[in-house]
Order: C-alpha cells, then sequence, then structure tokens
C-alpha cells in the first residue's frame, strides 16, 4: 500500500527488503536519534533491524499493525505507522521518527495529517492519539499544528537510553473534530 502525500513524498506499507535502508539511516544518525528513540541503542546490526521488520511484517492478523516507510523521490527517509491499535474502541496511537535532514521541511504533519485520514475514512477508527517526550520539541509540534488536544501528561512514560524516565505529553483527534 502507498499513500502519496505530495508530488515528492510518499509512505509506503514496510516491507521486508526496507530492513537495510532503516538500518543504515539508523546507524548513521545515532546520536540525533537516539535521544528520543530507546530502540537505536539496541540496534547494532542489519540483523536488529531484520528482527523488527520480520515482527511487523509477519504479525498475526490480531496483533497486526500498519508500519509505512516515508520516501522521498523514492529514497528512505523515515518510518511512520500506527501502535497499540484498540480494534473494540477504534483508536489508535501514531508513532514517527525521521532523518536529521529532511526536519523541519513539513514532511510529518502532512504525513501524520494524511494518515489520520486514512485511519478516520478507511479504517473506521474514531480516536488517535500521539505521544511526545516532553523536551521534545519538533515532536509535539506536529499534532499542536494538526489541531490534536492535549490531554495531559503521562509521568515517566518512556525509558530512553541511559535507563532514564521521560514524562510524555498525550494528544488526541476525534474523527468528529475534524
Amino acid at each position: 500500500m502507498v499513500i502519496k502525500i505530495d508530488n515528492d513524498i510518499e509512505i509506503r506499507q514496510l516491507e521486508q527488503t526496507d530492513a537495510i535502508d532503516i538500518f543504515e539511516a539508523i546507524d548513521s544518525q545515532r546520536e540525533y536519534l537516539g535521544k528520543w528513540l530507546p530502540f537505536v541503542a539496541s540496534t547494532q546490526e542489519v540483523f536488529d533491524t531484520q528482527e523488527f521488520v520480520d515482527s511487523v511484517v509477519n504479525a498475526p492478523k490480531e496483533r497486526f499493525e500498519l508500519q509505512f516507510t516515508i520516501r522521498k523521490q523514492d529514497q528512505f527517509i523515515g518510518l511512520i505507522g500506527f501502535k497499540d491499535t484498540d480494534k473494540a474502541n477504534k483508536k489508535t496511537e501514531i508513532g514517527y521518527w525521521l532523518s536529521e535532514k529532511y526536519q523541519k521541511q513539513g514532511i510529518i504533519t502532512r504525513s501524520v495529517e494524511k494518515l489520520c485520514d486514512f485511519a478516520f475514512n478507511e479504517l473506521g477508527i474514531n480516536r488517535v492519539q500521539i505521544k511526545c517526550a516532553v523536551g521534545n520539541q519538533p515532536s509535539k509540534k506536529v499534532p499542536q499544528r494538526l489541531g490534536f488536544k492535549f490531554e495531559g501528561i503521562e509521568r515517566q512514560g518512556e525509558l530512553l537510553t541511559g535507563n532514564i524516565f521521560t514524562d510524555l505529553e498525550i494528544y488526541s483527534k476525534l474523527k468528529s473534530d475534524k
């Protein structure tokens, strides 16, 4: 599945062949990505990324989550997708990361907007949430720009590299908020 964001950007459903691109992006930006993404420290070789990709692609139907690579002119630049989907209550979370040199171009904002439309209109989702580490200013600007509502703080909601807990800001958007 491919969702076109604009003339240069598309999000493409994760495939097993994406593991090398993902690993190379992580490996070349460890300090930048590792500040907010705890999995960077445990991603030491392509095999680690291949295991992640396999777990997504081969997940059983009841636990399957749509994950996408973000591509600019067909070059891998990041990941975005759904997580912790609760089908019974029609809610999901969107997580994302983007390579440093593609920041501040609106790529994640536009990609999240398209994924929200997809979730509301194609998947029958009623609530989408985004969690951002309290100090991660670029990440929290995304839901703010898109009209998500700030709900509060999840205290010590994520364990970062170095065994440091960080608080998370919770933002949500309902289908009726459109």
